[in-house]
């Protein structure tokens, strides 16, 4: 039984599809966390794009640098939806339109 491979293209088109989404929601959408979202949604066509590209040259730098993208993520999440959950106690909005006066 032979192993079925799925060319690096078919990845790198998932990827790129998976980014013009997340720009699109990023430009498109109001709501701050449907931007927060689409935001993480382009960290995540990255790592796959890094991925796709590690295993085609069978290096590991590709893989190690998700490691690094996946951290940061995490850390993104956990400032942004302090923000966010910050922002909405002291304005009843997640609307970004309503946001443009940071003021008390």
């Amino acid at each position: 039984m032979s192993a079925i491979t799925v060319p690096v293209e078919y990845f790198v088109v998932l990827s790129a599809v998976l980014f013009i989404m997340g720009v699109l929601g990023v430009l498109v959408r109001r709501n701050a966390i449907m931007i927060f979202m689409s935001v993480e949604l382009m960290l995540n066509s990255a790592n796959l794009a890094l991925v796709a590209f590690a295993r085609q040259w069978a290096d590991v730098g590709g893989h190690l640098m998700v490691f690094f993208v996946i951290t940061v993520a995490a850390a993104e999440v956990a400032v942004g939806l302090a923000l966010i959950v910050a922002i909405f106690r002291t304005k009843k909005t997640t609307n970004v339109d309503e946001l443009n006066v940071l003021q008390g």
